[in-house]
């Protein structure tokens, strides 16, 4: 046994090891730190050379070069959530009407398509699949192809002729044959920003956002679906749950190779395993180097090899090539063992206590006896693109004060959103978190439908923000982690969260933080979610373009963990912000109140490789929460409530909407609805 002077030698030994690797660590973020702004000290020049001081962008908006350094914080209005109105399981089924077209015609609009911005990300099929169904419209010269301030939906390519883009009665520039525009009507539903007339006679090739949405949809529909087949048919694939196979499909990457090329060599050392999705291998072995290789097998569409090789077997004892045109899905060790443990499996042992479950029996039992007569409206606390919140009060308890979410039906109904408001619906009745907004009980008449919810009059988590202007560490650590609970909640249930910003994070009289509802069902997932990148890209279907890529997607909780003084992606208009979007968190400068363990965070959510964000590996949220950034957080605190707010609101009764702005009443009455679309209780 040692003495006390042994022990504290040892433990002055390892104090010193710490120290020396921390010492390396802080060295090599350093290094990382300078090599980051050498990057985007060369992205900069590169934006300097490709874009004059004031240039047009494609959708026909004037885009401004230099950027304020401190944007004065405005509430942002939300990009309108506009998914197709088809039904999900029903896309596989669904037949696309291709147009007939030259060959000149086609080799001009697959060039124009890849050529854009925006449309060059797309998938070579997806380019293709748009260019097929794109539909011939001429124009005689002087007509109107965009007129600014109108609703657009359609996005062109010009084939012949040329038009002129004005804005106001200022003219922003010509646009010649062979070129896209009104691209950003395909994104969301936006109003035009600029007038485009013909010049000329024109031929124009267009698309509209509900077959654009339609194509994006199914492709993702049907490349997962396919990929979920291929990963099924693996033996060694058989103990994985479905959940885990999905995200295993999320990383897959197409890799294609031409005839005669070795995927494998024998002797070589590798770590990746692949699926044949298009075409033939040969596989051969050589006993040894004086000998021909000897043909053991021909492997084609759905077969697999070199599987041994996630199991940690380096060396490959076989040579694989390619017969003619090959295309293999292909996933990485890594990447493999990173994914494999599933969703974190979450006990959830509060909400599921019986003593929670009587008690939400008896909740459920007291809200169905009621009736919108019960009620009393008091103001307005807040209004959406399609609804309007309300305060209200109970008529015989003066003490019981609910939010009241109203939406109009003929809207609804209009946009063929009746599954999405149902899904809503179904998936808050059951979310019975702390950190979730609760739903007790709908109702509806003949022109709207009406959420009762829990009232929570602390005010936006927007306001507050706005108000300080920024948080300190201490401060965004504690609804950081209000939201990462929530998401866990969320996620260890197959329920995703697709629009986090401080606007949908409302506060209680606690001061804790709680989430609005934007849940999805899973095959809006697959939808936008499909992997990162595709998701990125069409997000802004649902998601205010700002805010995309931090907290928006995966099926991996995370969350925005600190918060600038100005979103992370912005630009002077949309098409800017989504290019900005594309370069990835590695192009984006971190401001000096942000340390270096909160970048290293974002930064590690962020990673466009769905298996290397933090929260979407095998260890689920407790990486999250086990980060160098939440050292030290009582996770517990927060569970249970005991944790205190860096922030407690002043909340006076049940009245109180001090911590609300104030907004005019709603003048915009629809007509009544017959009840026609309507083939469910709400």
């Amino acid at each position: 046994m040692g003495t006390l002077r042994d022990l504290q030698f040892a433990l002055q030994t390892k104090i010193e090891e710490l120290r020396q690797r921390d010492a390396l660590i802080d060295e090599l973020e350093l290094e990382l730190d300078s090599k980051d702004d050498l990057i985007r000290q060369l992205q900069g020049e590169l934006d300097r050379l490709r874009t004059a001081s004031v240039s047009l962008n494609p959708s026909g908006t004037t885009e401004v070069t230099a950027l304020p350094d401190e944007p004065q914080r405005t509430k942002r209005q939300a990009i309108s959530a506009e998914p197709t109105g088809l039904d999900p399981n029903q896309l596989t089924h669904v037949t696309l009407t291709n147009y007939s077209k030259s060959e000149e015609s086609r080799e001009l609009i697959q060039k124009a398509l890849l050529e854009n911005d925006f449309m060059k990300h797309l998938e070579a099929s997806q380019i293709l699949t748009i260019m097929d169904c794109m539909y011939p419209t001429t124009l005689t010269q002087g007509c109107c192809v965009i007129q600014e301030g109108d609703d657009g939906s359609t996005v062109y390519v010009l084939e012949e002729g040329s038009v002129e883009v004005t804005k106001g009665e200022q003219k922003l520039c010509t646009i010649e044959r062979g070129k896209v525009f009104g691209e950003l009507a395909i994104l969301y539903n936006c109003t035009r920003t600029a007038t485009v007339t013909a010049l000329t006679d024109i031929k124009l090739w267009a698309i509209d956002r509900q077959g654009f949405q339609t194509i994006m949809m199914r492709t993702g529909l049907l490349k997962h679906s396919n990929y979920m087949e291929f990963l099924r048919s693996v033996p060694s694939f058989k103990t994985l749950t479905e959940d885990v196979l999905s995200k295993v499909a999320d990383v897959l990457e197409e890799t294609h190779y031409s005839d005669g090329d070795y995927i494998i060599r024998q002797g070589a050392t590798g770590d990746t395993f692949f699926i044949i999705s298009e075409g033939q291998v040969r596989v051969t072995q050589q006993k040894s180097a004086s000998e021909e290789p000897v043909f053991l097998s021909t492997l084609s569409r759905g077969d697999w090899f070199g599987e041994q090789a996630l199991k940690g077997e380096d060396v490959r004892t076989a040579n694989v090539t390619a017969v003619g045109d090959v295309t293999c899905l292909v996933v990485d060790r890594e990447s493999f063992k990173q994914l494999i443990g599933g969703l974190d499996n979450m006990s959830n042992k509060m909400y599921e206590s019986e003593e929670v479950k009587a008690r939400l029996e008896a909740e459920a039992a007291f809200f169905s006896n009621m009736s919108l007569s019960d009620f009393r409206v008091i103001c307005t606390l807040g209004v959406g693109g399609f609804s309007r919140v309300e305060l209200v009060q109970l008529k015989n308890d003066h003490s019981r004060s609910f939010a009241m979410k109203v939406l109009k039906k003929r809207h609804i109904l209009d946009t063929s959103q009746q599954g999405h408001i149902l899904s809503e619906r179904c998936i808050m009745m059951e979310a019975h978190s702390p950190f979730t907004v609760r739903l007790y009980q709908t109702f509806r008449d003949s022109k709207y439908l009406y959420m009762l919810l829990e009232a929570c009059l602390g005010g936006e988590l927007w306001t507050l923000l706005r108000d300080r202007g920024s948080f300190d560490d201490s401060t965004t650590r504690f609804y950081a982690g209000c939201v990462v609970e929530a998401l866990a909640f969320l996620h260890c249930r197959g329920i995703i969260y697709r629009d986090l910003k401080p606007e949908n994070i409302i506060l209680d009289h606690r001061g804790y933080a709680k989430l609005v509802s934007k849940a999805v069902s899973f095959y809006y997932y697959l939808y936008t979610s499909f992997n990162f990148n595709f998701s990125l890209r069409f997000s802004a279907f649902m998601n205010t373009p700002l805010f995309l890529k931090i907290g928006s997607f995966s099926n991996s909780p995370r969350v925005k963990s600190s918060v600038p003084p100005s979103p992370p992606f912005s630009g002077s208009d949309p098409m800017k912000t989504y290019n900005i979007i594309l370069r990835g968190i590695d192009m984006v400068e971190f401001p000096k109140k942000i340390t270096k363990s909160a970048a290293n965070l974002i930064k590690r959510l962020c990673r466009d490789n769905p298996s290397e964000r933090l929260g979407n590996q095998k260890n689920g949220v407790k990486d999250i929460q086990k980060h160098k950034w939440f050292e030290g957080f009582n996770w517990d605190g927060v569970r249970e409530g005991t944790l205190t707010s860096p922030f407690i609101p002043t909340v006076e009764g049940p009245l109180d909407t001090s911590h609300f702005d104030c907004f005019p009443e709603d003048t915009d009455e629809p007509p009544p609805d017959e009840e026609s679309g309507w083939d469910f209780e709400f």
